[in-house]
């Protein structure tokens, strides 16, 4: 029972542990950056650009209202025999104190107007992708081109729990980065899918909440090629800390041959739903789609946490009926943590991931599990 508890405690505090590492890299960071950063988009600069000039007004209010205060401390002290004045009003210092922080509030309202409108002009976009949040990943989906993909964690179990060293990239890699071409203006169709979670790329000048049921827009356009790294910033559950965003920029001739071939990957996919998968087969990408997308709540040796996440290993699920099997991941369990993976896994990865489930750890059911059957289960719905 002792053990269990510590498991159940170790997993909650995982992420509240990531987040603390993060966060002293982030110092680490601050001491070399005392400003905020520039970014690379236009949105971004207008937004230090506001930064700047709303620094440098109240860096002179408060330079000549301090400095005034301390003139009249050190020239009208009572030392030097000045007497305090008598009266009870003055008409003059109160239309000076009332009009001039207005104007100074109407100089500093129009930039800041300025800087908005750029920040929501999502209009005329040369490339829209629509964002979508789950716990804990992104969807990417190239609208009109039939790309869709899933970005996920690439930081293995064993570095998060301490089971191996730390990667250079740790927490902040993916599995599929999104790909954006340079000179170009993309827009942002952002949602989620189960709870709100927040799209963050701060050298973008981008955050926007994923709330399901609703879409919120951004964009960006870069003339810099390069990776840009964010985050969820909102509060979306244990996994909250293990959700990084990866943008990489290219060229607009290399993004081309990169959406090439991802069309290409996804006609290929389409060529393998029907092909007879062997057994080994499945068994070799069902292992990599487990340890990305299923290994984090259920362990890599099956065994799950008690009380939170159920064990795979030895599991009425995976020793019982394979259409039972399928059911789960496309439809999920209501009232528990197990979300449908309809739309977030391919009918290949789902076939390939059910048949690895019941064939490891000592399960050996020994049936295989094709992508048509996961298939004629949509269809059948």
């Amino acid at each position: 029972m002792l053990k269990r508890a510590q498991a159940l405690f170790l997993r909650l505090l995982s992420p509240v542990i990531a987040l603390a590492i993060a966060g002293n890299v982030s110092a680490e960071s601050a001491t070399r950056q005392l400003n905020m950063p520039q970014g690379v988009t236009e949105v971004s600069q207008a937004a230090y650009d506001i930064h700047m000039i709303m620094m440098w007004i109240c860096t002179v209010i408060g330079v000549a209202v301090f400095g005034f205060m301390f003139y009249v401390m050190y020239a009208h002290r009572k030392s030097r025999g000045a007497v305090a004045a008598n009266f009870h009003e003055n008409h003059v210092v109160e239309l000076i104190w009332t009009i001039v922080p207005a104007l100074i509030l109407i100089v500093m309202a129009i930039p800041a107007t300025t800087a908005l409108l750029k920040v929501y002009d999502t209009e005329n976009a040369d490339i829209d992708i629509k964002v979508t949040g789950y716990q804990w990943k992104w969807q990417y989906e190239y609208i009109g081109e039939g790309v869709k993909y899933m970005s996920e964690l690439r930081t293995s179990q064993d570095e998060i729990y301490g089971r191996a060293p730390k990667g250079e990239h740790y927490l902040r890699e993916v599995t599929e980065p999104l790909v954006i071409p340079t000179g170009k203006k993309v827009r942002f169709l952002i949602t989620g899918n189960d709870v709100i979670h927040s799209w963050w790329v701060p050298d973008f000048g981008v955050k926007r909440d994923a709330v399901p049921g609703l879409f919120t827009a951004a964009w960006a356009k870069t003339d810099v090629p390069g990776t840009y790294v964010g985050e969820c910033t909102e509060l979306c559950g244990i996994g909250h800390a293990f959700m990084p965003v990866v943008v990489e920029v290219k060229e607009e001739a290399d993004y081309n041959e990169w959406l090439a071939g991802k069309k290409a990957e996804a006609a290929e996919y389409a060529s393998t739903i029907g092909k007879e998968w062997t057994f080994d087969e499945l068994m070799v990408r069902g292992e990599e789609v487990y340890e990305r997308s299923c290994a984090g709540c259920h362990q890599s040796d099956g065994n799950g946490i008690t009380g939170v996440f159920p064990a795979l290993k030895d599991s009425p699920i995976a020793l019982g009926a394979k259409e039972g099997h399928i059911a789960v991941l496309i439809d999920g369990v209501a009232g528990t943590s197990m979300q449908s993976f309809a739309d977030q896994l391919s009918e290949v990865d789902i076939a390939a991931v059910v048949h690895y489930e019941r064939n490891a750890w000592g399960n050996d059911v020994g049936d295989i599990t094709q992508p048509i059957d996961v298939l004629n289960y949509k269809q059948g719905q």
